[in-house]
């Protein structure tokens, strides 16, 4: 059984990306559909759309009613009524719906990004799930083990072959794997629990039972280039120098005069005047200093965007090579755990006699240990491929 497990540890390294993943992408894709808080945002963000599209809307058109009837006149009463529309200059209705583009886009990333968040999350408490099932499977055959060295310790007891010492040894080594069991189905249930959570509270049809395949990350030079293109936070710091530059274009069009169109009618008894009306603003004051203000804006945001892109590749380096290290050091630490003594070896060694219990139960403790930590770096080693993929998700 755990010559097993070190063989999957084994299938990390040396199998093809796309494999087993099935249970994994399906988990995903439940988490995203069933998620409370993703269906909030989804639906948040068509708000959003709606608000700031409404904010490119002409300005309601005015009717204003004159009734001249007081004063000391021959003719008749005066009357005048008058229908106006004004806007902005046409240009700036293009520049608004384009900057207004870009911040829907800005507030689609930003749904994005917690996308990814609670995907990673899910992934991450998945990833925990099959190490927890896996050292629960591991320990019930220690339990096992434990179970049979402690009968063989009370038989030996009763033919007084051995102390009370020895048999209390082993029956407190019996009862400590009993108890890592009951803990480890605990922490399976809890992890099953917040799983679920993720899920909107829908019961997941199908838990992984093995971790996903994956093939090796050797380049990454290529994998920054996707992430380039794919990572949300990475495409949110480019999206607002885009975003600065196109409000820099409507501020210079919005330099131009606003403009006012509409029709009026007055007159006196009969007698009237009609035709159409026309208004142009003159730009001196609403627009002063603005164009300046929003071409700083565009300088920060370029200088911005490159720090952090920088200090991202900086971070995704550093990841990048303890994932590296952390391969080669899980490759070595495979080898030689399959070369050490296994712990069916052990226990056959120690029922012919070879070993004392004590002997067996210090070795035993030294290739348990070691095994543990094979199953721990296996586990770091899959958490930082899925965290430098994690722009796939």
């Amino acid at each position: 059984m755990l010559k097993h497990i070190l063989f999957a540890g084994c299938m990390f390294l040396f199998c093809w990306q796309g494999f087993s993943q099935t249970s994994m992408e399906e988990l995903l894709q439940q988490v995203e559909q069933n998620n409370l808080e993703l269906q909030a945002l989804s639906t948040s963000l068509e708000g959003k759309r709606f608000e700031l599209r409404s904010g490119n809307n002409l300005p309601n058109p005015e009717v204003g009613v004159f009734y001249l009837p007081f004063g000391d006149h021959n003719s008749g009463d005066y009357t005048e009524y008058q229908i106006t529309q004004s806007f902005e200059f046409p240009t700036v209705y293009g520049s608004r719906k384009s900057l207004i583009s870009q911040q829907i886009n800005q507030y689609e990333l930003g749904y994005k990004s917690r996308r990814q968040e609670i995907l990673l999350s899910a992934q991450a408490l998945a990833l925990e799930i099959v190490l927890t099932s896996k050292k629960q499977e591991v320990f019930k055959f220690r339990t096992e083990q434990a179970k049979t060295v402690f009968d063989q310790v009370s038989q030996l007891f009763q033919k007084e072959e051995v102390g009370i010492l020895e048999l209390n040894k082993a029956k407190v080594a019996w009862l400590q794997q009993q108890f890592a069991v009951q803990q480890l189905d605990n922490q399976l249930q809890n992890l099953k629990s917040q799983l679920e959570n993720l899920n909107g509270g829908k019961p997941i049809t199908a838990f992984p039972k093995e971790y996903p395949v994956f093939a090796s990350l050797t380049d990454p030079d290529s994998i920054w280039v996707e992430k380039l293109k794919a990572e949300p936070q990475i495409l949110q710091i480019q999206q607002e120098e885009l975003i600065a530059q196109q409000n820099l274009q409507l501020e210079k069009n919005k330099v131009l005069p606003n403009l006012a169109a509409g029709f009026n009618r007055q007159g006196v008894m009969g007698s009237y005047y009609s035709g159409i009306y026309g208004g142009v603003s003159i730009p001196l004051w609403g627009s002063r200093g603005k164009v300046k203000a929003a071409r700083y804006q565009v300088d920060f945001q370029t200088q911005n965007t490159q720090s952090k892109i920088n200090l991202a590749r900086d971070q995704f380096d550093r990841e990048f090579r303890n994932y590296l290290l952390l391969t080669t050091k899980f490759t070595e630490y495979q080898g030689t755990l399959t070369a050490l003594d296994s712990e069916e070896l052990l226990l056959q060694a120690y029922r012919l006699g070879e070993l004392s219990f004590l002997q067996y139960f210090q070795e035993i403790q030294f290739y348990r240990q070691a095994f543990d930590t094979f199953l721990e770096m296996q586990h770091q080693l899959y958490q930082s491929h899925t965290s430098l993929l994690k722009h796939q998700l």
